[in-house]
């Protein structure tokens, strides 16, 4: 079974639905936490995550490019950077990671496998990916950085909601054994 445009939507609605359960066990008061110096804050963190799936849809659905040689990736840099410094409750943060990450997926949900397989040749003129391993690449960004809130949740005491589940698991299973 190929993996295509519906694909890329499910699994990319669940690594939100997984960010948008890091980001409501964390406590407010905990969301101008930053790990180190020079660093973003739980609450940047976020709405980083939350924005920048429109980075692949200026790319791919706006532009739709087929080349990103002479593409100017610091404008777009700076206009999510003047997004993501704007202060916002945790509310206000659930509210964008939701509605940001269903029209990133409600858009992958469309995507027909002659599209994802056209080639988009990188800034050094020379290499060529598919748009499917690009924009699938939204879907790493977006697990990196939530490895990092998890970690983060470590150092503010919080037992991440993956590692809950799997000792609930593990100890239905002890439980079902004995």
């Amino acid at each position: 079974m190929p993996y295509g445009g519906r694909e890329l939507a499910t699994a990319f609605r669940t690594v939100r639905k997984n960010t948008i359960q890091v980001a409501e066990d964390i406590p407010e008061s905990s969301y101008d936490h930053s790990p180190a110096p020079e660093t973003r804050t739980v609450a940047r963190m976020l709405t980083h995550i939350a924005i920048s799936p429109r980075f692949w849809l200026e790319i791919n659905k706006t532009l739709r490019l087929n080349t990103l040689v002479g593409f100017d990736f610091l404008a777009v840099r700076d206009r999510l950077h003047a997004e993501e410094i704007k202060l916002r409750s945790k509310a206000e943060i659930l509210d964008l990671l939701r509605a940001e990450g269903e029209t990133f997926a409600a858009w992958l949900d469309t995507l027909a496998p002659e599209f994802l397989e056209e080639g988009i040749t990188d800034p050094d003129g020379a290499t060529v990916k598919s748009r499917f391993e690009r924009i699938l690449s939204a879907k790493e960004h977006e697990m990196h950085h939530r490895a990092q809130l998890m970690l983060i949740e470590r150092q503010l005491g919080i037992v991440p909601h993956i590692t809950r589940q799997f000792n609930e698991r593990v100890a239905q299973m002890q439980s079902a054994k004995a």
